[in-house]
């Protein structure tokens, strides 16, 4: 069965790395837990460290968090569907919001549930996914500001999640002047100017980083260490805090290139291959891996003497060339994983989640 390791002990390196960052900076940040997809027990070991703030975009995942450390602030991260507000209230002491109508009903919930729910609302800066327009904003807050049970802490924006638009100084600037016209035009004090995220980390050692940008929202960057902005490793933290194994169930030396007719494969792409291989042979390996689990451009195989070729749905071909590492069937081969394989492994009920306690 194939597993991924939580190394415990490069998560806590890459933690007191950030934590010790932002301090220095006077600047809040949460941590953004959906990646471990509401696993209980990599979030007890997270929650260890002493985190004041946890965001997640799942309500289940929150009511886990809660449910382990009920002190511990919980942030609700995209605009609340109106069927999970009761939720919503009682499990995220935050929400972000962009609409009127749910915010009023977060609004009668809370005051049912006798709480005062916080709201982050988010602005629209050129990502294109949620927030509201710019133009919209003053006339938006003023609708929200004296509604029941609901206080506007700040407000944010999210960037870089799905067209890639990549914040610099001057979107995080009118991110800042928002907040100054807000308190100025309704005599009022905002918190959280909430632009923050792995991807303006690097902001920070450009000097880039506007000063009125006071909360962080990380998830990538702690987990995997990646600086985002540069599509590279930050400095000083651990990129293999997770680690993926995979179990050899066939080795065979093979011809390199298939043999018969062709059709589509089962993903619908035709296949082309490099004539040169035609008469040549290399030792193939199955792993107990597909493309059920993961895609697999998203897992790289630590031995560079290997190479992932193809796969189906529950299992992946690789490469092993002259097998110079003398595999064997019941070995097992090791992976690293980007953001996006590490969220779908950590989704899929068939892998085993395992902790490790080993020193960087």
């Amino acid at each position: 069965m194939a597993f991924i390791t939580l190394n415990i002990e490069k998560l806590k390196t890459n933690f007191k790395y950030l934590n010790r960052l932002f301090q220095e900076r006077q600047i809040q940040w949460a941590v953004v837990t959906k990646l471990l997809c509401g696993n209980r027990d990599y979030l007890e070991e997270l929650l260890k460290f002493n985190i004041s703030q946890v965001c997640d975009s799942r309500v289940t995942n929150l009511k886990i968090v809660k449910q382990i450390n009920p002190d511990v602030e919980t942030i609700y991260i995209k605009p609340p569907a109106k069927r999970a507000v009761k939720s919503i209230i009682q499990y995220a002491d935050i929400s972000m919001n962009t609409g009127y109508e749910t915010i009023k009903l977060l609004s009668e919930e809370a005051q049912k549930q006798h709480k005062v729910h916080k709201i982050i609302i988010m602005i629209e800066l050129g990502e294109l996914r949620e927030g509201v327009m710019r133009e919209d904003l003053i006339a938006f807050y003023s609708s929200v500001f004296n509604l029941k049970n609901i206080q506007v802490v700040g407000i944010g924006t999210n960037l870089s999640c799905m067209y890639g638009v990549l914040p610099n100084h001057d979107k995080l600037i009118q991110l800042s002047l928002y907040k100054q016209l807000i308190e100025a035009k309704f005599n009022t004090k905002i918190a959280y100017v909430s632009g923050g995220s792995s991807v303006t980390i690097p902001l920070i050692f450009q000097n880039c980083l506007p000063g009125g940008i006071n909360h962080f929202r990380v998830g990538e960057s702690l987990f995997l260490g990646t600086d985002v902005y540069n599509n590279s490793r930050l400095k000083k933290m651990e990129t293999d805090v997770f680690l993926l194994f995979a179990e050899i169930i066939e080795l065979i030396e093979k011809p390199q290139l298939p043999d018969g007719e062709f059709g589509l494969n089962m993903e619908g792409y035709s296949s082309s291959f490099n004539e040169d291989s035609s008469g040549k042979t290399s030792y193939r390996a199955i792993i107990d891996l597909g493309l059920l689990d993961v895609d697999q451009k998203h897992i790289m195989p630590v031995d560079k003497n290997c190479s992932i070729v193809g796969g189906s749905s529950d299992m992946f071909v690789i490469d092993l060339f002259a097998n110079e590492n003398n595999y064997k069937v019941g070995d097992l081969l090791e992976f690293r994983l980007d953001y996006m394989g590490t969220l779908r492994i950590l989704n899929s009920k068939y892998i085993e989640k395992r902790i490790s306690y080993t020193e960087s």
